[in-house]
């Protein structure tokens, strides 16, 4: 392995990715769990819940999705003709969530359902999406030369499906973990009784996913099954199964944060567990991170403007969650 720029510019852009998904991850799954709290005092509070972060949570989207067309064009350009028909619909569902969350306060009574439907399917859409290009991107995709040369469809296969479900299920109790700290009385009440059903089917996914996996590829199972490999990685099923204890044990005794704080760690250790079996290939099978990355003195250029940008994303993104800390009742507002 070679610490140099590009593998610098790999480990900002899976960091970026990783943010994400944990940021954005909560507020999608308050969108998932929408039909399952039809009362409109329930629904305020927990669209209230994420009103002052949900769209600051996206930067990080735009910061991996940039970064990998700037710093690693030819998986860039590979990886979108692969992903197109995924990446649209995604992004209508980021689009149907974005004009939804404004306009459920302002709409009137009658109309007000059409878009808490419309925040509730964008929601689920965006993240099954992203489920689905997770699932083909493990799974691998044709390329013939430095070209994408599969077919419209191949993104969709029972495995990229189980995936997609996967996610959608794990925003959903990541969500549900957000609101457990974030609410109370009722409301919260309703969220413990669904819990543990959430989270035994998010562990059903992760169990089936993991099993699968390493049955697409011989190079992803010799790298988790060979010897000394095995005992290399081991400490992060091990981590895994402890977030899992923790995750069921807390939501058991109505604990508040503990739920939201073992639920990122799975999400943490799933993500680990992807890197492992995906290193150093950046286009599963086919290119490296050095191979698809751009010369250096690209790489040192396109570093130095996000080195100087980084510290105010993160400054304002931990003083929004600062200021904004704290239970949402009834009758709490964001304007």
């Amino acid at each position: 392995m070679v610490f140099d720029l590009a593998f610098i510019w790999a480990i900002l852009i899976a960091t970026a990715i990783l943010l994400y998904v944990v940021l954005d991850g909560f507020d999608l799954g308050v969108g998932i769990l929408f039909p399952l709290f039809p009362a409109k005092e329930d629904r305020d509070v927990m669209m209230n819940t994420i009103a002052p972060v949900w769209d600051g949570n996206e930067t990080w989207l735009i910061l991996g999705g940039g970064g990998l067309f700037a710093a690693f064009p030819l998986a860039y350009a590979t990886l979108m003709p692969a992903f197109y028909a995924p990446i649209i619909a995604m992004l209508l569902g980021l689009i149907f969530r974005g004009v939804a969350f404004e306009y459920v306060a302002r709409a009137h009574p009658k109309d007000r359902r059409w878009w808490e439907w419309s925040f509730a399917a964008g929601s689920t859409i965006a993240a099954f999406c992203q489920g689905m290009m997770l699932g083909a991107f493990i799974q691998g995709i044709n390329v013939t030369g430095r070209n994408y040369s599969g077919g419209w469809f191949d993104w969709f296969t029972p495995f990229t499906a189980t995936v997609g479900l996967g996610v959608v299920a794990a925003y959903a109790l990541l969500g549900l973990c957000w609101l457990i700290m974030k609410t109370t009385d009722e409301l919260q009440y309703d969220l413990y009784r669904i819990a543990m059903p959430i989270a035994s089917i998010v562990f059903s996914f992760v169990a089936v996913v993991s099993l699968w996996t390493p049955f697409l590829d011989t190079d992803i199972a010799e790298r988790w099954f060979s010897w000394p490999n095995i005992a290399l990685v081991a400490p992060v099923p091990i981590l895994v199964f402890a977030c899992w204890l923790l995750l069921f044990t807390s939501i058991k005794a109505r604990h508040e944060y503990y739920p939201f704080l073992a639920t990122i760690g799975l999400f943490i250790l799933s993500y680990v567990g992807f890197a492992i079996s995906m290193f150093p290939y950046i286009v599963p099978r086919h290119f490296t991170i050095w191979e698809a990355a751009n010369p250096p003195e690209s790489l040192a250029f396109l570093l130095y403007g996000t080195l100087a940008l980084l510290p105010v994303i993160l400054g304002y993104t931990a003083y929004v969650y600062w200021v904004f800390r704290g239970k949402v009742k009834p009758g709490d507002g964001y304007h």
